[in-house]
């Protein structure tokens, strides 16, 4: 519910400010070039941060008759009004050391003038002023929501800027530049609220005034204004500006403004007066100013226009966002009370909702009565018999914004008659908890002793091969004949990258039909062994996924061949040379422990793709074992060379073999249960186990290995799951 109220008050005050966000946005991309336009003039002098005051009033008295003010901008450019000689008045640059004129001063164009009346008020004066503070404290409320919005996503703050999932281009980025603008665009939004605050006399007043005894001033003893010891300690860079004596009278002097405070001095003893440092609010002020402008610094100014440029595209992403969650409601045609198919979803930011939505429209399609709603509004369903879950994971392992009270409900609510149920999680292997809401939520209906149909279903990037499978399971467990139109679920590929085969292995060559395929990225690419590699055969939506092994720096596949194999057959047709496109998707939750005690590798037939890979970059020589079951002797060739180079470079410890095939039939959990108290200890001492192969296989694993740690340690399996030292990836 937290996030429900930070996300809809992140909305609208986006919506209530838009206009003046837009405005202010575009006319600050424009001003931010404004300080860069005046930084490249040629009025900055060679030496000038070593030139003292001294020097520079100096050589203006002997060069000029009579000089009034003098000022240093942000830019260090040194501006001056002077009368020469020939009693013409100068007015402009000059050079600080040598008092030569250098032009005239910079006139802003037209075009940042018109930029900075509409930034500023809108061309509405006051009004316009009060609206765009308003907007400026506005966009400080949307970056804060922004930014909380981010960390509860992430789950910490030391998690803030981690990689996340890019499976929509406008989240994406509005997560990826809002992270990247956060500070910008808060430093802009305080100091333009401060600078309006200002403008209105709603900041406590500077007392600049200054008390001096007038009578006590002494013409005597007189010195040089180069010899005075106030003007030679201070630094031309520490000066804003000075104000000359107007006449020679002995109650006239020179008024420096330095960048901290405000001193007078005696224009013949070089005595200071009076000295008066700024008050907090005239330092704020200065500081505010040159900050929200960007004055005095060109990287800066980059900085404002990158962050203006942004938040654009915040507006854009924002809406874009906002829209597909719109597009993406639920809709019924029948009550709820009258169907006897309940179709729940769980999304945060709807990309789970078309397939759900796709799913209940079939059922309706095929005569049954069908509701769909979200997870958070499930209740007592009067007539319903089936029910179907389709769930996306939130941050680590969380339920989405419209199912964090779900399980709650589920605890407290009771149906009226017997109910079957199945649930289908959508996620991405990126995260390390993928797809856990949706086991919680099996687990969650199965405490309520609800009958579970089908067992629960992960799917990866929203691939729709494997929904497809999933339907296929569905169809055949129930007797239906759904059909999922795929028009509006389908996705191109998107970034893939070009692969070139090097080496391919014949499929006759082993006794189970699998080859090897090693793979050379055309450009750099980065990848781990135990990510996944998208293969698409048709140039289509249709994917299918390959767990990598990294071997000299190629990608290296172990592929099973089906005669009418989708993507096997496709792989094993191409030739050394072909070069094709590919995807890489991250798999960070099944990468090669670094600072494990001892991993033990678990793998049936082409499993043990990734673990060549991870046995190939255990450089550490982490204290390695290899579990691995297969039909006969002979379909060890292929991996042989490979597993006797690690073994040779102390890479793999031991290997130990179980085939199904040849005498006594043994699996890899018979290996495991032989060595229970090897497996127990690797567990006790914060040891790894990682575990790769079909899903038949890892069922009987994870039973006897749950039974190992029960009798050994007297603790469950799910208590090392917990402490990350459980790693799978099975298909």
């Amino acid at each position: 519910m937290t996030i429900s109220i930070w996300r809809y008050s992140h909305l609208a005050l986006a919506v209530s400010s838009f206009v003046f966000i837009f405005l202010a946005s575009v006319t600050g991309i424009v001003l931010a070039f404004q300080p860069i336009s005046e930084q490249i003039q040629p009025y900055k002098s060679d030496g000038f941060d070593t030139v003292s005051l001294a020097e520079t009033l100096s050589v203006f008295n002997k060069a000029y008759p009579e000089v009034t003010t003098l000022e240093i901008d942000t830019n260090d450019f040194v501006s001056a009004s002077v009368i020469s000689e020939n009693d013409k008045n100068l007015n402009g640059y000059f050079n600080p050391i040598t008092a030569e004129f250098l032009g005239k001063k910079i006139e802003s164009s037209k075009v940042f003038q018109f930029a900075t009346t509409l930034h500023r008020s809108l061309f509405l004066k006051g009004v316009g002023r009060f609206f765009m503070g308003l907007c400026s404290f506005l966009l400080f409320l949307i970056a804060v929501s922004g930014a909380v919005l981010i960390l509860k996503r992430q789950r910490s703050i030391k998690k803030f800027f981690a990689k996340i999932v890019n499976d929509n281009f406008a989240q994406y980025w509005h997560v990826v530049l809002g992270r990247l603008s956060l500070i910008p665009i808060i430093i802009i939004t305080v100091t333009g609220v401060y600078l309006s605050l200002l403008k209105f006399n709603l900041l406590p007043e500077s007392n600049m005034s200054q008390s001096i005894n007038y009578e006590a001033i002494t013409e005597r003893p007189k010195q040089d204004i180069a010899a005075f010891a106030v003007f030679k300690n201070i630094k031309l860079t520490d000066v804003k500006s000075v104000e000359f004596p107007f006449s020679s009278d002995v109650a006239d002097f020179y008024t420096i403004y330095l960048k901290d405070k405000k001193i007078v001095v005696n224009q013949f003893t070089g005595e200071v007066l009076s000295e008066i440092n700024y008050p907090l609010v005239t330092l704020l002020s200065t500081l505010s100013l040159n900050l929200h402008t960007g004055k005095g610094s060109i990287i800066w100014s980059l900085v404002l226009a990158f962050a203006s440029i942004n938040i654009l595209f915040f507006i854009y992403s924002g809406f874009a966002m906002t829209l597909k969650r719109q597009k993406a409601k639920l809709r019924n045609k029948l009550k709820k009370h009258k169907c006897e198919y309940i179709v729940l979803v769980g999304s945060e930011n709807g990309s789970t909702i078309p397939f759900a939505n796709a799913f209940y429209k079939q059922l309706l399609k095929a005569g049954k009565t069908a509701y769909i709603t979200e997870l958070n509004k499930y209740q007592t369903f009067k007539k319903a018999k089936h029910i179907i879950v389709f769930t996306a994971t939130y941050g680590e392992g969380e339920p989405p914004t419209n199912a964090n009270t779900f399980l709650q409900q589920l605890k407290n609510t009771e149906q009226l008659q017997p109910l079957s149920f199945s649930v289908v999680g959508f996620g991405s292997y990126a995260y390390p908890d993928f797809c856990q809401f949706a086991l919680d939520v099996d687990r969650g209906f199965t405490a309520q002793h609800a009958h579970q149909f089908l067992p629960p279903f992960k799917i990866n990037d929203r691939s729709l091969e494997a929904f497809n499978q999933w339907v296929s399971s569905f169809n055949t467990a129930s007797g239906l004949a759904l059909h999922i139109p795929q028009k509006k679920l389908v996705a191109p590929p998107k970034r893939t990258k070009a692969l070139q085969v090097v080496r391919k292995t014949e499929v006759k060559t082993n006794p189970d039909n699998t080859f090897i395929v090693t793979l050379k990225p055309a450009k750099n690419l980065r990848f781990n062994s135990g990510d996944l590699l998208a293969v698409y055969p048709e140039n289509d939506y249709r994917e299918r996924l390959y767990s990598i092994g990294k071997v000299a720096g190629n990608i290296q596949l172990s592929v099973k061949h089906y005669a009418n194999g989708f993507g096997s057959n496709y792989l094993n047709s191409l030739q050394q040379n072909t070069v094709f496109k590919a995807r890489v998707i991250n798999n960070a939750a099944f990468h090669f422990p670094e600072k494990a005690t001892r991993v033990l590798l678990i793998a049936n037939g082409t499993g043990i793709a990734p673990f060549v890979g991870m046995l190939h970059e255990n450089t550490s020589k982490i204290d390695t074992h290899l579990y691995y079951g297969l039909r006969e002797q002979e379909s060890l060739i292929v991996y042989k060379y490979d597993l006797d180079v690690v073994l040779k470079n102390k890479q793999l410890h031991q290997i130990h073999l179980a085939f199904s095939r040849v005498g006594n039939t043994k699996y890899v959990q018979n290996l495991l249960q032989n060595d229970a108290v090897f497996v127990a200890e690797t567990l006790q001492n914060n040891g790894v186990i990682m575990l790769c192969g079909s899903l038949a296989m890892q069922k009987g694993v994870l039973e006897t290995l749950n039974a190992i740690c029960e009798t050994q340690n007297q603790k469950p399996l799910r208590y090392y799951q917990e402490k990350k030292q459980l790693k799978m990836d099975c298909y």
